[in-house]
């Protein structure tokens, strides 16, 4: 397997290709990728984000080194090669601490990134575009590329005390609304040109002023807005036309390309243009935990049909009465007003309900419908009728109508237009 570096090297030198990311701590989602990529011989990119995984544990309650640790049983579990994954950390930065004063902020995103660099965690995304609590809004150039090469330093100096490889790095300040845009939003614009260029320069500048320049050769990726966003229930999609000229802006640049973030939910071909337009690198991540939700919705549909109602887990209404005990990640982002609250918090593509599957409740709701569905075997015209899609592979013997089966099959749907996309 190349290394990253050379992964994009070959895709500056015209032999197209990129890789993708995917972007979940679930545990559902990271099987189905690690046996997807297993049987396509493929590079696994896995990463965390700093509100997932941190020092202080995040949401997962995991910190770099128990995410690796996590990964690694599943790994063995599902016997996916060690040599073959690779770690990434996403949004690395003082975003979990703007509430804050810079220096303390910078002070926890210091430990954070040296935690992640000494757990094996090989290409990291230096996002210092939030403003804290004693900062302007927003930070200028600047400030963030001066934040980014502090940071950078802190990761080189973690990889010599750790014995490990440098690690690579993505900047850029233009990242998207993470989990989705407002729906509401009509006009997407394509990162200039003019302001992608000032990115480069002012991070070149900073690089050089920490003494950091014979870094920047493992600088993979620059992070721009393409034009692709998703909302609730709404889809940005890649108009190539828009982004040419961004496309050819990294020209000159022989050892970077672009990294995509929010790609979830476009078509199989616009994803194979956005490699060819040079965005090389293609995060997902919710639209796997939402692909996977369908999947145990489409089950307990069948669990109702089979099994009496005394026995079934009720696992929708049981995640929605997780989500308003605890409204926190999706009350902002919803509408409060009924029956469309209910529609946002089961349905939504920014998937907000990915936050709630390790609630206490929500793990034996999904653990009674899996039994549910182990005993009593899902026969083959219920998988015509809720698995349309895995129902050749069921009726041919080449899938087995199981619960983890099946929802593992339905992510991989996803997971194939990503592989097409990156060949």
């Amino acid at each position: 397997m190349i290394s990253l570096t050379d992964r994009i090297k070959k895709h500056k030198a015209g032999e197209g290709g990129g890789i993708y990311s995917v972007c979940s701590a679930n545990k559902l989602v990271l099987k189905a990728a690690m046996l997807h990529a297993k049987q396509n011989n493929e590079q696994l990119l896995i990463e965390s984000t700093s509100n997932q995984v941190n020092q202080d544990g995040g949401y997962t309650s995991m910190t770099p080194a128990d995410f690796r640790e996590y990964v690694h049983e599943l790994a063995h579990e599902t016997e996916f090669p060690l040599q073959q994954l690779i770690f990434g950390g996403d949004h690395l930065g003082p975003n979990c601490w703007q509430h804050l004063s810079a220096e303390e902020a910078m002070a926890k995103s210091d430990v954070l990134i040296a935690e992640y660099v000494k757990a094996g965690y090989s290409k990291i995304h230096l996002d210092c575009s939030m403003s804290c609590a004693d900062d302007p809004v927003p930070l200028s150039d600047h400030q963030v590329a001066t934040r980014a090469a502090r940071l950078c330093k802190v990761a080189e100096q973690a990889s010599i005390q750790a014995d490990l490889p440098p690690p690579v790095y993505v900047i850029g300040t233009e990242v998207p609304v993470p989990g989705g845009s407002n729906d509401d939003e009509e006009v997407l614009q394509v990162t200039a040109v003019d302001a992608a260029t000032q990115t480069l320069v002012i991070h070149k500048e900073a690089f050089a002023e920490a003494q950091l320049t014979e870094v920047w050769p493992r600088i993979i990726g620059l992070v721009v807005q393409p034009g692709v966003e998703f909302g609730a229930h709404s889809i940005h999609h890649y108009q190539a036309d828009k982004a040419q000229a961004l496309s050819k802006m990294l020209d000159t640049e022989a050892d970077m390309v672009f990294e995509a973030h929010s790609t979830d939910y476009q078509s199989a071909e616009n994803l194979q243009q956005l490699v060819r337009d040079h965005f090389a690198i293609l995060k997902v991540g919710p639209w796997l935990t939402f692909a996977m939700r369908e999947a145990i919705f489409a089950l307990a549909s069948i669990e109702q049909v089979l099994c009496g109602a005394d026995v079934c887990s009720d696992i929708q209404n049981i995640l929605l009465d997780s989500m308003q005990k605890n409204p926190g990640h999706w009350q902002k982002y919803y509408s409060q007003q009924q029956p469309q609250q209910k529609i946002d918090c089961l349905f939504s593509l920014s998937d907000r309900i990915r936050y709630y599957w390790l609630e206490q409740p929500v793990q034996r709701a999904l653990a009674i419908l899996f039994e549910n569905l182990t005993k009593q075997a899902i026969p083959l015209t219920l998988v015509s009728q809720f698995f349309p899609e895995q129902f050749d592979a069921v009726n041919q013997g080449e899938l087995q109508p199981t619960p983890e089966a099946l929802v593992i099959a339905k992510v991989r749907l996803v997971l194939q237009k990503y592989s097409l996309a990156c060949q």
